[in-house]
């Protein structure tokens, strides 16, 4: 049986590192050397085509995490070190076949996607929250506070924004209760969101703000920036940041409220608060500004 290590070894022998190679030029080099080997062993066209695929993912993207990512039906990704892959389809769990050929490549996959969000994580900073460039929300937990290997957890989210009108039909929420809830938006009340793990609170905050008058100056202030707010020109959305390596440069959620008050919000949502900047979130509430905490 053709293993993707071998030929993923056997790929990097033949590059040449010296310069930067196309990605055409890649797949060329690919498919030549699946063509080598399929004349030592014979290799269906539907293999060599899946071999190529996960072969250029290894060098470009994100390794065998890709076709999982590009799988519109998962909605969670849960790997457990090198050992095992759990997804999230259809809101029931089941184990993948597919894993990590090795700790260091795991770590590889894990540093590109960290360092795309401008974040970092290592052992001395072994826990960091990130985002994928399509808004997935990453977890990241790393030795020696995992035990069993780099712990990496992705929620994906909908391509499109779920409206309040999809709740209805799925029955998630009462059409009185959405009309309900549209009057309090319109006489700009607070709103707390509130729930578990994976209830769907950004969700319902993002098919909540479709309620939102398009006049107004909303500000949206997160830890990773997940909100998709749409049909608000006058929109200005702030992410926290992590310290830098030396421990300073930290930006958080507090420091970032405190902003806000001075950029003339009509709104203000906040995508999480689970800290000190509850405080200032409720002197924000005092001074009568408006604010959507989740």
């Amino acid at each position: 049986m053709i293993q993707p290590e071998e030929l993923h070894r056997r790929i990097l022998r033949e590059m040449d590192l010296t310069r930067e190679i196309e990605d055409e030029d890649l797949m060329d080099l690919i498919y030549r050397i699946l063509d080598e080997k399929s004349r030592e062993e014979y290799l269906p066209l539907q293999e060599k085509i899946a071999l190529g695929k996960e072969l250029f993912n290894a060098f470009r993207k994100l390794d065998i995490l890709q076709e999982l990512i590009e799988d519109e039906e998962i909605t969670e990704i849960m790997i457990n070190g090198t050992q095992n892959i759990f997804l999230e389809k259809n809101g029931r769990l089941f184990e993948s076949d597919k894993r990590f050929v090795s700790t260091g490549k795991l770590e590889d996959v894990i540093q590109q996607i960290v360092s795309e969000s401008n974040r970092f994580v290592n052992e001395s900073s072994p826990i960091v929250d990130a985002r994928l460039k399509d808004g997935s929300r990453v977890n990241v937990v790393l030795n020696p506070v995992a035990l069993n290997g780099p712990i990496v957890t992705i929620r994906k989210f909908p391509k499109e924004s779920i409206t309040m009108e999809q709740l209805i039909k799925w029955e998630t929420i009462s059409r009185e209760v959405a009309e309900f809830l549209q009057i309090m938006v319109n006489a700009r009340y607070n709103i707390f969101i509130s729930g578990g793990t994976g209830s769907g609170k950004t969700t319902f905050l993002n098919a909540l703000s479709h309620y939102i008058p398009k006049d107004e100056r909303i500000i949206t202030i997160e830890d990773n920036a997940e909100l998709q707010i749409k049909g608000v020109p006058n929109l200005v959305r702030l992410e926290a940041r992590n310290a830098n390596v030396e421990g300073a440069g930290a930006i958080t959620i507090q420091d970032i409220i405190k902003s806000a008050l001075r950029m003339r919000p009509d709104r203000i949502i906040v995508g999480e608060v689970r800290g000190a900047e509850a405080i200032d979130m409720l002197q924000a509430m005092n001074t009568g500004h408006l604010v959507f905490p989740s």
